[in-house]
């Protein structure tokens, strides 16, 4: 299936009144998320000076993307979207009172903290499918590779912004009034599902009902698309970033910072975590309004590559802004393959089961991250974590041009509406 190339608008997504609103409220969700990160953790290792409860908090946050992302799917699939979002924003509600409460008694325990942390993983897995899902709805194919794009760009400076809020409420309102403060942030976009028309099913309101969410009917919908080679390549894609990096560079940045030498280890371990939420950030921005790159399976792997090139230079250089510049490079090259290849799997995926899909696509991308605390954190342990990181690095990149020549021996794709050139001709606030 080839989807011809047409003109789109430079930010288009941001034309829908409805997209727009969403978009903004998604990235007040992903900072409130980090915000309660940066509280919580910082109010674990104070109490508690647990390495093993340190693990368990990444632990917890990818396992349940990992184990859930079909089902979440299979209720997006089946359900009004709108109503699955909230749920999840609900519960990330539930858990920031549950701290609150828990540091204002003075009773918080180990085994709170687990479950808790367990809770915040499941809200973020409910949350996936179904926001692509809505994305599709809110702007339709044409648009839709504009809205994924700006959606991870939004989520990115929320990412970005999330520290730096939350070390503000920390200081300024202690963890117990910070961590209450944070359940406002989750409200806009709350409140505004209950005011949207959009279900995630308006555009395919013809398509057949799809069963209820089960193991067995997922596991159907997966055999049916194996013999997507495109599909199940952009997948596997997603799935290479996140298990050979993935959440890594977080948490190993402290280690970087400190060989870097650059002055105060605490600025340059900043200046570094901002630079590479900073690269997705401008580099959406930059590609949405300039549109220097077309949207197609190859561009995903190129992409992909890249990011993989840039994150092996990161780890070898002795040079600090080098390794800054690095980092600004992967930001936007990841921004651009997890984009294009998100795209991809929405675009091919039947409407039907375009969630279970999607959630098929969330635990390759997501789930798989906790692969990185092995390719990294383990093997980092013994042979040392900048060589670990950039044999990890050139691994996928290695291993992407064979999903490339997996993906070759199907159909051309190319994006509906193309990442590369755009038009600008007025607004379409709908």
């Amino acid at each position: 299936m080839s989807t011809p190339a047409t003109p789109v608008r430079r930010f288009a997504a941001l034309r829908k009144a409805d997209s727009r609103t969403y978009l903004i409220g998604a990235a007040l969700a992903m900072m409130a998320d980090n915000i309660e990160h940066v509280i919580t953790y910082w109010v674990l290792w104070e109490k508690f000076g647990s390495p093993a409860l340190a693990g368990f908090q990444v632990v917890s946050h990818w396992l349940p993307f990992l184990l859930f992302s079909l089902l979440s799917g299979a209720l997006a699939d089946r359900y009004d979207c709108r109503r699955v979002i909230q749920a999840g924003q609900l519960l990330f509600m539930l858990v920031s009172a549950a701290w609150g409460l828990l540091f204002l008694t003075g009773e918080l325990e180990i085994w709170h903290a687990c479950v808790l942390l367990v809770l915040h993983g499941c809200a973020g897995v409910l949350w996936g499918p179904a926001e692509q899902m809505m994305l599709h709805d809110f702007v339709g194919r044409e648009a839709l590779p504009s809205a994924v794009r700006l959606n991870a760009t939004f989520k990115s400076l929320g990412v970005l912004c999330g520290p730096a809020v939350g070390s503000v409420l920390l200081l300024g309102l202690g963890p117990t009034g910070g961590i209450f403060a944070n359940i406002a942030i989750y409200l806009p976009l709350t409140i505004f599902l209950f005011r949207t028309r959009f279900t995630g099913h308006v555009r395919d309101a013809d398509r057949q009902r799809t069963s209820r969410p089960g193991f067995r009917d997922t596991f159907r919908v997966l055999r049916e698309v194996r013999g997507d080679r495109l599909l199940v390549g952009m997948i596997l894609l997603a799935g290479l970033g996140a298990f050979f990096v993935g959440a890594s560079l977080q948490s190993t940045m402290p280690v970087f910072a400190n060989d870097l030498g650059a002055g105060d280890a605490g600025t340059a371990y900043g200046t570094l975590l901002f630079a590479a939420g900073a690269g997705g950030v401008l580099g959406g921005l930059v590609l949405e309004a300039t549109g220097w790159i077309r949207g197609s399976v190859p561009v995903a792997v190129a992409a992909t590559v890249v990011y993989g090139l840039s994150t092996l230079a990161f780890a070898v250089t002795g040079d600090y802004l080098i390794a800054v510049g690095m980092l600004a490079i992967s930001g936007v090259a990841n921004l651009v393959a997890t984009s294009t290849a998100q795209t991809v799997v929405q675009l091919r995926a039947p409407a039907a089961e375009r969630g279970r899909v999607l959630g098929l696509y969330g635990m390759s991308s997501s789930g798989l991250r906790l692969g990185s605390g092995f390719t990294v954190g383990a093997a980092g342990a013994v042979v040392g974590v900048h060589t670990s990181l950039a044999v990890s690095a050139a691994t996928m990149c290695v291993a992407a041009l064979a999903v490339w020549a997996y993906s070759a021996r199907g159909p051309a794709f190319s994006v509906a509406g193309p990442i590369g050139r755009v038009e600008d001709s007025g607004s379409d606030d709908s």
